[in-house]
């Protein structure tokens, strides 16, 4: 029996500029789809299909994309999800309505740059953009939810703030067919290493060259922070654009500016540079609105010197932003990367001298001297599995999570989920290698869950368009190509990177240390009066809403200001969001 899926585009009060799309099989299936993005739609005699984003053939620039004549003949050729999926790419949601098979099926890109939230019930799925185009009148918050919150600072998928709606996880698609529902896992990167080194170098160059030129365009300029990354979108834009627009970030404050770096890249490629230094007093005057921006909280302190860099490029005539995200995590860039591998050195030490270690160190009072405390420090570290080790200081892991939180939280969540959720995403890694699974650990819960929908959020709040070339599907392919021994040999960060683009960058771009993009609350708080009086409000509010202890609230603002002004003003930071966004749901 031929199903046949019939579409109808038409608008829907969504509380803010929004459109719904309507499929139905004209049996029980339907799918209600919330738009604030607009949709490219194709219909044929064959298929519906609806684009957001953008989307393009793998390996080739992107096509027009109110012609879709391409993807339809290419899922023709290909009706296998797991067959077709390897032939696209970009960064898109992509709807795919069968009208002989009755089969609708929503897919995302590889690293789920767009997020998709849906619920399905009693036949019919609802589907969109925005959580709140999702959620519905009977949405409740769910605790597990709010605990994975104070654990990761965000919400990882597919989990969401609500307990009846789920976030599409990254590479990944969902079937709808006969009122049921089919989980779809479709990019699983293959790990067919290389070994001309000086071959892969030439192409590395290429591949970003390529992706900077298929992501360029008119009114376009570059996030510029002077790290690796950004310095090389903003020196392959040269090459597209003369001059090249490129726009930074700075703090007066210690430790936290890296202008001085922006300006070596800027001046190396000569690019029409321009700098906005963020002060105190716009963290008072933004906080609210750029809480309320985001889907549900998050606690990224960032994202506020994101929203303001991408306004300031908005002002100066820029609609389209390419920034430098991924390359940490495709090429090894993170301290955390090296770190693991000293720990590892116990694991692979023979039982005997381990246990000759443990004994000298961990279990006799030689631990307790000078040196005998550091070696015992290495231990108990060690001791700890991968990738858990990976959350030693996490917040929940530190304190006693119990104590924290309400009774009526902490007796609603298993607070082993968040592990859970972290130990499954390693293990699903193809590759035995270490290395290669911290990465793809963070292609998730550092890229889809945090950095992209931070800079997609903020760029979007700002009104410009935000790209992201150093992590199209060809570059996340081609760094399973590169052996982990080259990414990371030693401690040596981006050594492989950093090789292939020797001559392009400046020196001192290549040779300096690894530098967060970090926001100075925990020291403005101390010096702004403004910013204090903030911060006493939402605190005050959030004790009476119910989830955490208000002595803990109370004990973790006073240890704070006796000076532990980093580690605490980032726990004083996801406290204030949550209940910025919850004050203005």
């Amino acid at each position: 029996m031929d199903l046949m899926w019939s579409f109808e585009l038409k608008q829907k009060d969504v509380g803010e500029s929004g459109q719904s799309y309507h499929w139905t099989d004209g049996l029980n299936s339907t799918l209600s789809f919330t738009s604030h993005r607009d949709m490219h739609v194709w219909q044929s005699e064959k298929l519906h299909i609806g684009v957001l984003g953008r989307i393009r053939p793998y390996g080739q620039p992107y096509p027009n994309q109110s012609d879709l004549e391409w993807l339809e003949n290419l899922w023709l050729e290909e009706p296998d999800p797991a067959a077709f999926y390897p032939k696209i790419s970009g960064f898109f949601i992509l709807l795919l309505g069968c009208r002989r098979s009755g089969q609708l099926k929503m897919i995302n890109d590889h690293v789920g740059a767009l997020p998709l939230y849906w619920r399905h019930q009693a036949g019919t799925t609802q589907a969109g953009t925005r959580l709140a185009y999702v959620a519905g009148d009977d949405a409740s918050v769910s605790p597990q939810s709010v605990y994975n919150y104070f654990y990761y600072h965000c919400i990882p998928g597919p989990y969401t703030l609500y307990a009846n709606v789920q976030k599409l996880l990254p590479g990944s698609g969902i079937s709808l067919s006969e009122q049921s529902v089919k989980p779809l896992a479709l990019y699983i990167p293959r790990y067919d290493v290389d070994t001309d080194i000086q071959a892969l170098q030439r192409e590395c160059f290429s591949l970003v060259e390529k992706a900077v030129a298929w992501n360029a365009g008119p009114e376009c300029g570059a996030f510029l922070s002077g790290g690796l990354d950004s310095s090389t979108v903003a020196g392959m834009l040269a090459k597209q654009q003369t001059p090249a627009k490129t726009f930074s970030i700075g703090f007066h404050a210690k430790g936290y500016d890296e202008t001085p770096y922006a300006e070596i890249t800027a001046k190396h490629f000569t690019t029409e540079h321009l700098t906005h230094y963020l002060e105190p007093g716009e963290i008072t005057e933004h906080f609210i609105e750029v809480a309320a921006a985001f889907d549900q909280p998050f606690g990224n302190s960032s994202a506020l010197a994101a929203y303001i860099c991408a306004k300031f490029a908005k002002q100066h005539g820029v609609s389209v932003l390419l920034a430098g995200d991924g390359g940490d995590e495709l090429f090894g860039g993170n301290e955390r990367y090296a770190k693991q591998k000293i720990f590892e050195v116990y694991h692979n030490l023979p039982g005997w001298l381990r246990g000759t270690a443990d004994a000298l160190f961990y279990d006799s009072p030689l631990g307790q001297l000078p040196v005998g405390k550091k070696v015992r420090s290495y231990i108990q570290q060690a001791r700890v599995p991968m990738p858990h080790r990976l959350h030693t200081y996490n917040f929940l892991k530190r304190m006693d999570p119990a104590s924290m939180f309400t009774d009526n939280v902490w007796q609603a969540v298993d607070p082993n989920v968040p592990g859970e959720m972290y130990q499954q995403r390693y293990d699903a890694c193809p590759a035995a290698d270490m290395l290669e699974r911290m990465l793809y650990l963070d292609w998730k819960f550092t890229l889809a869950d945090n950095d992209l929908v931070k800079v997609t959020q903020m760029c979007e709040l700002a009104g410009v368009e935000v790209r992201f070339p150093l992590i199209e599907k060809e570059l996340v392919d081609f760094s399973c190509r590169v052996p982990s021994s080259e990414k990371l040999p030693g401690n040596k960060l981006r050594y492989f990177y950093k090789n292939s683009f020797k001559g392009f960058l400046a020196d001192e771009t290549l040779n300096k240390s690894k530098h967060g993009f970090g926001l100075p609350f925990g020291v403005w708080m101390k010096q702004e009066p403004a910013l204090q009086a903030l911060t006493n409000e939402l605190l005050t509010s959030f004790k009476t809403r119910g989830i955490m202890q208000p002595e803990f609230v109370d004990q973790a603002m006073h240890i704070y200001q006796q000076g532990h002004q980093g580690y605490y003003g980032e726990l004083i930071w996801i406290m204030l969001v949550f209940e910025a966004w919850m004050q203005r749901q």
